[in-house]
């Protein structure tokens, strides 16, 4: 399945900076077994009702909980949780 992080950062975050250390956060997450690829994209269009970034992870469904209860996802809450102003958790298949 997709597992996505759909979020809207605070105003004066700089999206540009962060894409880099969230992308190595979330590589972290494949050393999870049943976790098989993860991308970072920001969005490309600059409008108010856009949401600013989008993390995809390539999950088997199994791996859910483990995700949940991984030390890079509790980081990512941690370290980022104060620069998102609201975000969307959205899982599909593949």
């Amino acid at each position: 399945m997709k597992h996505y992080i759909i979020a809207k950062l605070v105003d004066g975050c700089d999206k540009k900076e962060l894409l880099e250390p969230v992308e190595a956060l979330f590589r972290e997450t494949l050393n999870i077994p049943g976790i098989h690829g993860v991308r970072v994209k920001p969005c490309v269009v600059n409008r108010p009702n856009r949401y600013d970034i989008m993390i995809e992870i390539d999950m088997d469904p199994e791996a859910l909980e483990e995700y949940d209860k991984s030390e890079p996802h509790h980081r990512w809450k941690d370290q980022y949780g104060h620069l998102i102003q609201k975000k969307t958790i959205f899982d599909s298949e593949d």
